[in-house]
């Protein structure tokens, strides 16, 4: 069926029970995103806010919060965009008569419709609007479901253009209301393609932010495409219904979004933005980033409505976005990059910090088993699309009989744990280029990377209690184990670099005995209690706050030929360092105040 406007989509959830309504006055400020968490954790329905403090429009959030209601709102053009793909995987599928006829339905739909005339909006002031703030340190207010459209300058053109999701600051810091936004692009995106050919070129880069819309305009806005396909025929395709728009002085119109903001960016111009309560459940802090020069802000005369989320410590609403990519896409994978049979972003180790990866070893078969081919393969998967924002990287060969899957986490880390050659399977990069959002390098968009290639017969037994050997009070203050053969060991508060590697050679020193009693990993942290209660705390703690460069060590550590090893247990200084970004945590007078909604004959009681 799909959708003509957001509009469209929330009467569709109420309709259906998945959606309710908040008729209580609400602030912007703190109060919606705290509702919005509470409810989410809940597994609950998507809000709608009808009495916004300030504000000329209603807003909806947890549009995508659950797997469930995700499906509901994509509900008819699902099964038919997977046939698309089989197409690409294998041509002959055409053949299969329900194959090729919806491949032909989707197609009906594909191009965006340019139209005529230019449909209705009205100017309005950014007061009016009731963008968000999310976190008690946030620099200001954010917008953070903006849909941000660019074209290339050399090639104009929707169908060269670029839809992303790049959170807007339009306020605090040194921001000018409703005259000039922070555009927080990080590296690896397709608007610094446009960006860098519109300096080059000495023009200004026309920018059209785009807010609400049908729900397959966001989904699209994420989706990891090549640069030669446009999001706008992507979620045509989705939607079931073409995009329709037009194009004035080189700005995007649509009668299908809710809202636009129009404006430029010039040059280098930047200015500080943030810091942000992001989604691997830290501050992104303040830098500078491109600044939008606002031309104009425009509603819809007809029911306008104003998305947003709440991203933090996964998982949050967009872990749905995460989840449905996968379910649209994992069977391009062995297409797209050859001998890889599958991925994982682990979004509980905040997606970026952690990719798992099953190859195949097809090089030698009549060789030892060890790890070849999917060398190979590591380097192609950390050059591909957004996985080359990955910090570690485990990978292992498909084998017969194993039933290893890169979804079942817990499971695949033991593989590669029972298997893994410390002395041979690990392979840095050093200072490259990393997530923006990732504070654990060594700074902004740089740090290190490492590849754990482990395959072959199992190496070792992995202690499933706490070894009697080598544990003790005098060796570690406190040590639980967080998953078969890793220990996770509470030390004292991290220092410097330099007491560092003392403390972790003191460490490696304790950990020889454990080598013998199934421990491969040791993770050294600020709360063992905390990162061994659950797979993903321990999952969260090690993997954002460790750069593999600085915070890797090891029992009997070397280097040989550039190539480092250990023969022990490997170490992850997993502690909280000074360069860092804080945690979030919510405000507890604002926890507090939000309890209004949730009372006897409040619009929330049955959450309560």
């Amino acid at each position: 069926m799909g959708y003509s406007t957001l509009a469209d989509a929330v009467i569709d959830l109420e309709k259906a029970g998945k959606l309710v309504r908040i008729g209580e006055e609400i602030s912007s400020d703190l109060e919606m995103a705290a509702v919005h968490r509470r409810i989410h954790a809940q597994g609950g329905p998507a809000l709608f806010f009808e009495n916004i403090r300030g504000a000329a429009f209603p807003a909806v959030s947890n549009l995508f919060g659950t797997a469930e209601r995700t499906q509901f709102l994509f509900r008819d053009a699902l099964s038919q965009i997977k046939d698309v793909f089989r197409l690409r995987i294998n041509p002959k599928a055409a053949l299969h008569p329900r194959v090729a006829l919806n491949a032909l339905r989707v197609g009906v739909h594909a191009l965006p419709r340019k139209l005529f005339l230019t449909p209705g909006f009205f100017e309005t002031p950014l007061a009016q609007i009731p963008v968000i703030k999310s976190w008690p340190k946030d620099g200001g207010n954010f917008i953070t479901l903006p849909l941000v459209y660019t074209e290339h300058p050399d090639k104009p053109g929707i169908m060269q253009s670029n839809l992303g999701m790049y959170r807007v600051q339009t306020d605090g810091n040194e921001y000018q209301n409703g005259k000039t936004m922070g555009m927080h692009y990080q590296i690896h995106r397709g608007i610094g393609i446009h960006h860098t050919a519109a300096m080059r070129r000495g023009e200004s880069l026309k920018v059209s932010v785009l807010v609400g819309g049908p729900p397959a305009l966001m989904l699209a806005a994420v989706m990891p495409l090549p640069e030669n396909i446009s999001e706008l025929l992507f979620a045509s395709m989705l939607n079931k219904k073409s995009f329709r728009y037009t194009n004035n002085f080189g700005f995007l119109f649509s009668p299908q979004v809710d809202f636009l903001i129009h404006g430029e960016v010039t040059g280098a111009e930047t200015l500080p933005e943030g810091p942000f309560g992001d989604h691997l459940g830290y501050y992104s802090l303040k830098h500078d980033f491109p600044v939008l020069r606002v031309k104009r802000i425009l509603a819809r005369k007809k029911r306008a409505i104003w998305p947003f989320t709440v991203v933090g410590r996964p998982p949050q609403e967009d872990s749905e976005f995460g989840r449905l990519i996968h379910e649209l896409t994992h069977d391009l994978v062995p297409t797209e990059i050859p001998g890889i049979e599958a991925v994982h972003a682990v979004d509980a180790a905040g997606v970026h910090p952690l990719l798992l990866a099953l190859g195949s070893e097809r090089y030698l078969p009549y060789a030892e088993k060890k790890p070849r081919e999917i060398l190979t393969q590591a380097n192609a998967v950390l050059g591909f699309n957004q996985m080359s924002l990955a910090k570690y990287l485990f990978i292992t060969a498909a084998e017969k009989g194993q039933g290893v899957s890169v979804h079942k986490v817990p499971d695949f880390l033991k593989y590669i744990l029972e298997r893994v050659d410390f002395t041979r399977d690990l392979h840095f990069q050093t200072r490259t280029t990393m997530d923006s959002l990732d504070y654990s390098g060594t700074q902004i968009h740089e740090g290190s990377k490492l590849v754990v290639a482990a395959y072959g017969e199992k190496r070792r037994e992995l202690a499933t209690e706490l070894p009697e050997k080598g544990v003790s009070r005098y060796n570690f203050r406190d040590a639980r184990l967080a998953m078969p053969g890793v220990l996770a060991v509470r030390t004292s508060a991290f220092r410097d670099y330099k007491g560092a590697e003392f403390e972790m050679r003191q460490i490696a020193s304790s950990s020889r005995a454990l080598a013998d009693s199934g421990i491969a990993l040791v993770v050294v942290v600020d709360d063992a209690e905390f990162t061994a209660k659950t797979i993903d705390n321990f999952l969260w703690v090690t993997f954002t706050r460790s750069d593999p460069a600085r915070d890797i060590y090891g029992v009997d550590s070397f280097t040989e030929f550039k190539h480092w090893g250990c023969k022990g247990p490997l170490i992850i200084d997993a502690r909280v360092k000074h360069h860092h970004a804080g945690v979030l945590t919510e405000d507890p007078q604002v926890s507090e105040k939000i309890n209004r909604f949730f009372r006897r004959g409040a619009s929330l009681e049955k959450f309560a």
